[in-house]
């Protein structure tokens, strides 16, 4: 089994996005972040925050985006119960095969 970042990355983002394990994972990111205790000891000068910053980010920009998802969505929601039958029948998109007239 190889291992790479963007694997990494796949299963965190994956898990975050999992709403049975998302405030687990948030928590679990927090408590690494505070902790004393990491990959790489904040004690060293530059790589101790390396491992803290990237997985700030990471987490930042996962979250920020289930927001803005959420957000979308709820939007939306919004939005179309609010509009009228008329106006919503021409948002409607309908299929049709095209048959050839010989």
């Amino acid at each position: 089994m190889s291992f790479s970042i963007q694997s990494l990355y796949t299963w965190y983002r994956n898990v975050l996005r999992n709403p049975k394990y998302r405030w687990w994972v948030i928590i679990g990111t927090i408590a690494y972040l505070v902790s004393p205790i990491d990959i790489a000891p904040d004690f060293i000068p530059v790589v101790g925050q390396i491992d803290d910053l990237l997985l700030l980010t990471l987490l930042v920009s996962e979250v920020s985006g289930l927001v803005i998802d959420g957000w979308k969505t709820r939007k939306g929601h919004v939005e179309s119960g609010s509009n009228d039958s008329a106006s919503t029948d021409k948002n409607n998109t309908v299929d049709v095969d095209a048959v050839s007239v010989k």
